[in-house]
């Protein structure tokens, strides 16, 4: 940061000054220790989605605007990212990710002539963001609106994932639908494609047969070892009689993942759970994470049963023995994981809506948003105490900030005023922070 390095120039000219002035006095009292510089805490970027015609929909492009934790943390603090934000690329909604220091931004943009193009930034204060490490297009890879997420794995690594699902007719006979998976890494230090890798995804010809198939991977997470990738599914179900998409409340095959050998992106497998039948492909944010005790922990969307959390243990298989039903945990019906993120020693924060939430004034078929602390290893979860709202929004919600204790989460209806939250992931204690001023139709994705 800019203001780090004036103190840091400043402190080394001092203590230069201060050396020379004890070689040349005759005085031998000890000198004044010198004040030690301050430590400047990190960068806070808040993330706004603009709206195009709809509002809380974000197609009209995302805005970034970046705060010291002091200011992040100051109830009294007005931040105005949409008026004064700097614009990322992207068409629609950017897909971002942050180094763990908050110091980069990543960001892949989403739709239109530089789709698939990935490119960082570093993060500078306020609307200033630099492109830094030139830019690289993954399109010829994994199409113009590629699902990506960052490796845990220092910020080196990003890894993007693309599906096309061609139907296969004998005649004019259905046979199946059979995913063709696209996977990319991409070194983010050199901002280059290290490898890329391209392969079918079948199920069991009966499946086929039927209809199912795998219509979109996202959210690739490393094992413990870190010689495996496993790839949240979303599956679909052509009808075989009209060869259409297949609309009925149809029966579920069980929750479903890919896995890659790493860093081959070879040898893929498909894994199947007995305990979640929805898919585990998240929407716009992470929904898998390794936790300390070597199991992957994962979410399920569209789960007939409410959202489930899975585990895939050190062997990449699911344990079946393990099941956190947020129904169960929260007493509600037909919950759905919108976001999350894992924060440590079992705890993690989950956006989710639900049976019976309101429906949201801007979009009849919206219901309002909740976030929620679990507690991934006492299968235990309770809801955080918000200001919520029937507009509270957080379908398209990316980016949780964790910092020491601290899990910064940034909270407003589409359209109306909100503020940045910091909540203990140890005491689960809520402080309310900056305020974040609006506009019509926008909505807040995110803090990084």
């Amino acid at each position: 940061m800019k203001n780090r390095l004036t103190k840091l120039a400043s402190y080394i000219f001092l203590i230069g000054l201060t050396g020379a002035t004890i070689s040349c006095s005759s005085d031998d009292s000890p000198s004044e220790t010198p004040t030690q510089p301050e430590t400047e805490s990190r960068w806070f970027t808040i993330a706004g989605a603009i709206m195009d015609k709809t509002p809380g929909n974000g197609n009209g492009g995302t805005v970034l605007y970046s705060v010291s934790e002091e200011n992040a943390q100051d109830p009294e603090f007005e931040i105005n990212v949409f008026e004064n934000g700097y614009q990322v690329k992207s068409q629609r909604t950017a897909r971002l990710q942050s180094s763990a220091d908050g110091s980069t931004m990543f960001n892949i943009a989403y739709g239109g002539d530089i789709g698939g193009e990935f490119s960082k930034y570093t993060v500078e204060g306020e609307n200033n963001f630099t492109q830094t490490g030139g830019v690289v297009n993954i399109s010829q890879y994994a199409g113009t609106s590629p699902r990506w997420v960052k490796l845990f794995d220092g910020d080196q690594t990003g890894v993007a994932v693309s599906v096309t699902s061609p139907q296969v007719n004998e005649g004019d006979e259905y046979q199946y639908t059979r995913g063709t998976a696209s996977v990319v890494s991409i070194d983010m230090e050199d901002v280059l494609i290290s490898r890329n890798s391209s392969f079918e995804i079948p199920l069991t010809s009966e499946e086929e047969k039927e209809g199912y198939h795998i219509f979109r991977l996202d959210v690739p997470t490393l094992n413990a070892s870190k010689d495996k990738l496993i790839i949240g599914t979303w599956m679909r179900k052509t009808d075989p009689e009209t060869g259409l998409t297949d609309d009925t409340d149809y029966e579920r095959l069980g929750s479903k993942s890919v896995i890659v050998d790493y860093p081959s992106l070879e040898n893929p497998k498909i894994i199947t759970s007995t305990v979640g039948e929805g898919d585990t492909s998240g929407y716009r944010s992470f929904n898998s994470f390794l936790a300390e005790d070597g199991n992957i922990y994962q979410a399920t969307q569209r789960d007939p049963n409410g959202s489930h959390f899975l585990k895939i243990d050190a062997s990449n298989e699911y344990d079946n023995s393990y099941a956190l039903s947020l129904d169960d945990a929260l007493g509600i019906t037909n919950s759905y994981v919108e976001s999350w993120r894992y924060v440590g020693n079992g705890i993690a924060y989950v956006m989710y809506t639900h049976d019976g939430a309101s429906v949201s004034n801007f979009n009849s078929g919206q219901q309002q948003s909740f976030l929620a602390r679990v507690d991934l290893f006492s299968n235990t979860a309770e809801r955080v105490d918000l200001p919520y709202d029937a507009d509270m929004y957080f379908f398209q919600y990316q980016g949780f900030a964790v910092d020491g204790d601290n899990v910064f989460v940034a909270v407003s209806p589409v359209g109306k005023d909100g503020n940045i939250y910091v909540i203990n992931k140890v005491t689960g204690a809520v402080t309310k922070g900056a305020k974040l001023l609006n506009e019509p139709g926008n909505h807040f994705i995110g803090i990084f």
